[in-house]
This record gives structure tokens, sequence and C-alpha cells, in this order.
């Protein structure tokens, strides 16, 4: 038999853990916008600059900063299981940490896409991305993040990954709040599943989930032996 299906699912609080803020409590130069001001195609078509410049100073944080120890744990479960790991964060701290299969909802900050072509799509090895910096198509690179507003492309894909689960796991984010609280849905009812997340959550409303009420890298550190149990 090959190994099982993990699914492991990841919000803002694992990205937390390694310094990267959202952009709620991002605070500084940035405490005066508004997401609409900043992450809509509206926003980037009125002041293509300033929104260029958030998402410059958003990537450049995230190549300063370093995985976790959720990250590493995430990344180490590979050795038992057939891991696919969904996030809703941009940066590529799953990656960076050793993770193969990542399916990334909102898009990636260390790529930049056309703006007449989605499906031109560049990596970027540095921080900055210029005006006048073009697609192949001649048209301005963007970043390659889903605004609000747009499609999520991946979503198709990640709730088929979800749908074919032998073992689920939420770390990082609310199930309280979509996506992550729509895709659970798409979880099998019979398998195990858990919730690493210091907020309070009504198991009850789930079948078969386990809450461990702790911030990412101390609740993979309780979670991983559970898991190993179900090899």
């Amino acid at each position: 038999m090959g190994k099982k299906n993990l699914v492991i699912f990841t919000g803002a609080g694992i990205s937390a853990e390694s310094g990267i803020k959202t952009f709620r409590d991002s605070g500084g130069l940035w405490e005066q916008y508004k997401i609409e001001d900043v992450a809509t195609l509206e926003a980037w078509e009125k002041n293509m600059p300033l929104v260029t410049e958030f998402y410059n100073q958003r990537r450049k944080q995230v190549m300063e900063s370093k995985p976790n120890t959720a990250h590493e744990i995430i990344a180490e479960l590979q050795n038992a299981f057939d891991v696919t790991v969904i996030t809703q964060n941009v940066d590529n701290l799953h990656e960076r940490a050793g993770s193969k299969k990542v399916i990334h909802l909102h898009g990636e900050i260390m790529k930049a896409q056309s703006s007449k072509n989605p499906s031109l799509v560049y990596d970027l090895r540095h921080w900055e991305i210029k005006i006048g910096d073009k697609c192949s198509l001649g048209s301005q690179l963007r970043p390659h993040i889903v605004w609000f507003g747009e499609m999520v492309p991946m979503m198709d894909v990640a709730i088929d990954v979800v749908s074919r689960a032998d073992l689920f796991t939420v770390i990082g984010t609310s199930l309280n709040v979509y996506p992550a609280a729509g895709i659970v849905d798409y979880s099998p009812d019979t398998i195990h599943k858990w919730l690493v997340d210091p907020g309070d959550f009504e198991k009850e409303k789930i079948k078969n989930l386990i809450h461990i009420k702790e911030l990412a890298s101390k609740g993979m550190q309780v979670l991983k032996p559970e898991l190993l149990k179900m090899i």
C-alpha cells in the first residue's frame, strides 16, 4: 500500500510565528490604507505605484523571514505520508522548509504575472517589481496575488485534494472563517481531522475533529506523534 494522503490547510497563524504580519496588523506606513486601497484590481489600476510598493515591502519581509518549527514538521511528515499543503498564505516558507506539494489559494508573493494574461507567471529572485517591468506581451508586471473580487483559480484543485484526504489538518486559521470553514466540508466525514489554532471553536460542528488549542509550532509538536500513529 502507498502512503496515506495527509492534507494540511494553513493560514496566517503559521506565518505569523516567522514574523510575517498580516495586513491588519502590519502597522507603520500601511495603517493609513484600507484593504481596498492596496488589494484590489481597481486599486492597482488607480494607483499602480502605491500597490506595487506595498507588495514590494511585503516581499522584502518574506525574504527576510525564515520557516519555523511548524513549517519544518510539516515537511518532515512527507517521510511518512503523501502530504499536500493547501495554504492561504502568499509566502514561500512551506517550500523553503522542504514541502514539495503546495497549493497557494491566494497567489505567491515571490512571483509576478502579466497584467494582460494572468497565465504568464514569472519567478522573482529579488524583492522589487518596478513600474516599467514588462511581461513578454509588453504589459506591466503585477504581483501574482489573488486580489479581493478576483476568482480563486486553485480552489477547485484544493477541493478535489481535500475530498480524497485520508487525514486532514487545519493549522493557524480558525474554522469560523472562510475559506477554511468551507473547504473542511469537502473532507470525508469518516476521516480523522485536527485543528491547531489557539482560538475557540465548537468541535461538535465537524465530525471526528480534535482541537489542539496552541499556536502553530507548539501545536505541531503535539500533533506530530498523533499523526504518526495513523500510518
